[in-house]
C-alpha cells in the first residue's frame, strides 16, 4: 500500500501516517533488520525492536506527523527499544558491552544514504540467511521473512505449508545461526565466488515456486515470483560487478514477462503456440534482453546468464515455428558444460526435437528414461506424451499422459493431462492421425523448474532454466 492510496481512500492525516508506516515499512524492512542484526549480533532481538519501532510509529505519526527520514526514525527508535530490552532483561545483559564496542565503531559503520536514510547493509543479511549451514527450505524461508518483510503466515502461503509449520522452520533457522556462530559478514573476494550461487539459488528458488507453483489449484502464483524479482533488484544493485546477478535478474524478468499469456480466464494452461504474445510484457522483456548482453559480457558466461539468453531468444520471437532453435539446441550444449544435470539434458532434448523432429527428440529423452530424478518429474513424462502424440504412436501416448497425470502437482497441470490423454485415447480409436496433426510441436508451455538445485531447465520447448526444487522435483 502507498501513501498515495491511503490518503485517496481517508483523506485524515491518520490515514495517511498508517500508509506511509506500511509503505516505509515494505520498503525499509530489509535495511533496518540487517542495521540492527549488525548492531547488536541477534536475529530475535533485531525483529522483535523492528516490530516495536512499527508499532510506536502507527502511534505517533498520525499525532506528530510523518517525520522527514522515517527510516532514519525507525532505527533509531528500534535501537533504543534495544537498549531498553537489554537493561530490563538479564539473559541479553551480557550483550551491552557488545553494544558499547559497536557504538565505539560507529565510524567504521556503512555510510547512510545520500538523502540521510538508512545504511545499506542488506547484502550481509543476503549472505547470513542464505548460508550453506542451512537447509534450502530454511534459506529460502528466511529470506522471504528477513529481506522481503513477509509475516511468517505469508511466507507459509508462499510454500503451501500450515504457518505452525513455517514458524517452527524459521525458529529452527534462526537457532543453527545462534548456535553455528554464522558469520553476519559479506564473504571476502576468496569466498564469494562459493557462496553467491547459493544466495541467487535461493531467490530463484523462491521465483519458480511462483512461476511454476509445485502444488495447488493454479499454473502460477504471481506473489512470491514479483517479491522474488524485487529481491534481485537490490542484490543487482548491491553487486553490480557480478555479471550472474545480472543473469539472474535477466531470466526471471524475461520469463515473467509472459505470465498474463500463459493461462486462460478459467485458469486453464495456455500453450506457448497459442499465446497471445501481444499480452506478454514487452518492457520487462527489453529490460531482460539488456540485461543479458551485461551478464554475458566482459568473461566467460554463468549458468543464470546462459539460461537468461535461452529465455531471450524465445521471447524475441514471433511464434514458435520462427524461434531460433539451433541457436537455443548450442545454448543448451554450453549449459551442459556449464551445469550438467538430468533435467539440462532434458530440456536440451525437447530442444532438439524442435529443430530435428520429434523422432530424434524422442531418443534423447529415452536416453535419459533410466534417470533416477527424472522418475517423478511431471516435466518429463508430458514432454515425452507429446512426442509419442506427435509421433502418432497413440496407445503409447497415453500410457504417457496417464503417467504424467499422476505426477502433475497443480490442477491445471492435472487439467491439461487429462485433456490430452483423452485426445489421446479418442485418436487411438479412429486410427491414425493426419500428418498436419502430427506436426504440431511439444505441447506444454514452458516453465522454470522449482526451488532447488541443481540449474537446469524444464523439458518443454522455452527457456526455463534453473534449479529444481528440493525435496520434490516436479
Amino acid at each position: 500500500m502507498d501513501e498515495g492510496t491511503g490518503a485517496a481512500r481517508d483523506g485524515s492525516p491518520g490515514a495517511s501516517a498508517v500508509s506511509s508506516v506500511a509503505s516505509v515499512f515494505r520498503e525499509e524492512h530489509g535495511r533496518l533488520l540487517a542495521s540492527l542484526v549488525r548492531r547488536y549480533g541477534d536475529l530475535d532481538l533485531a525483529e522483535e525492536v523492528t516490530s516495536e519501532a512499527i508499532e510506536a510509529a502507527l502511534v505517533h505519526w498520525p499525532v506528530d506527523g510523518v517525520p522527514a527520514r522515517p527510516g532514519a526514525w525507525l532505527l533509531t527508535t528500534a535501537r533504543r527499544k534495544a537498549v531498553d530490552r537489554l537493561r530490563r532483561d538479564q539473559v541479553y545483559a551480557a550483550r551491552l558491552a557488545v553494544l558499547q564496542v559497536e557504538a565505539e565503531r560507529a565510524a567504521t559503520a556503512p555510510p547512510a544514504d545520500a538523502d540521510g536514510g538508512l545504511p545499506d547493509e542488506r547484502l550481509q543479511l543476503f549472505f547470513t540467511c542464505a548460508h550453506p549451514a542451512l537447509g534450502p527450505e530454511d534459506r529460502s524461508a528466511l529470506t522471504l521473512r528477513c529481506l522481503a518483510g513477509l509475516t511468517t503466515p505469508e511466507v507459509a502461503r508462499a510454500f503451501l505449508v500450515p504457518p505452525a509449520t513455517m514458524a517452527q522452520r524459521i525458529v529452527r533457522a534462526k537457532k543453527k545461526i545462534r548456535e553455528a556462530r554464522i558469520p553476519f559478514r559479506v564473504p571476502g573476494a576468496d569466498e564469494l565466488p562459493d557462496r553467491l550461487p547459493g544466495v541467487l539459488q535461493v531467490l530463484y528458488s523462491i521465483f519458480t515456486e511462483g512461476y511454476a507453483a509445485s502444488s495447488g489449484p493454479h499454473l502460477q502464483r504471481t506473489g512470491p515470483a514479483e517479491e522474488a524479482i524485487r529481491l534481485a533488484r537490490i542484490l543487482r544493485a548491491l553487486l553490480p560487478a557480478e555479471r550472474e546477478t545480472a543473469g539472474l535478474l535477466a531470466l526471471m524478468l524475461l520469463v515473467h514477462a509472459r505470465r498474463d499469456a500463459r493461462t486462460g480466464p478459467d485458469g486453464a494452461i495456455v500453450l506457448l503456440d497459442d499465446q497471445d504474445r501481444g499480452r506478454w510484457d514487452h518492457a520487462m522483456i527489453e529490460e531482460g534482453a539488456r540485461l543479458v548482453v551485461t551478464a554475458l559480457e566482459g568473461g566467460p558466461p554463468g549458468p543464470y546468464g546462459v539460461q537468461a539468453a535461452i529465455a531471450a531468444l524465445h521471447d524475441e520471437a514471433d511464434s514458435v515455428a520462427t524461434t531460433d532453435w539451433p541457436q537455443i539446441v548450442a545454448l543448451y550444449d554450453v549449459l551442459r558444460a556449464l551445469a550438467p544435470s538430468p533435467v539440462v539434458a532434458l530440456n536440451r532434448a525437447v530442444a532438439v526435437a524442435m529443430r530435428d523432429g520429434p523422432e530424434a527428440g524422442l531418443a534423447l529423452l529415452d536416453d535419459l528414461a533410466g534417470e533416477p530424478r527424472l522418475r517423478a518429474y511431471h516435466p518429463y513424462a508430458i514432454a515425452r506424451a507429446d512426442l509419442l502424440h506427435r509421433l502418432g504412436r497413440r496407445a503409447e501416448a497415453a500410457v504417457a499422459y496417464r503417467e504424467a497425470l499422476g505426477l502433475a502437482g497443480t490442477e491445471p497441470e492435472r487439467a491439461h493431462a487429462r485433456g490430452r490423454l483423452a485426445e489421446s485415447e479418442s485418436e487411438s480409436a479412429r486410427g491414425p492421425e493426419s500428418e498436419s496433426e502430427s506436426a504440431r510441436g511439444p505441447e506444454a508451455e514452458p516453465q522454470p523448474p522449482g526451488p532447488g538445485p541443481p540449474p537446469g531447465p524444464s523439458p518443454e520447448p522455452g527457456p526455463p532454466p534453473g534449479p529444481k526444487p528440493e525435496p520434490r522435483e516436479r
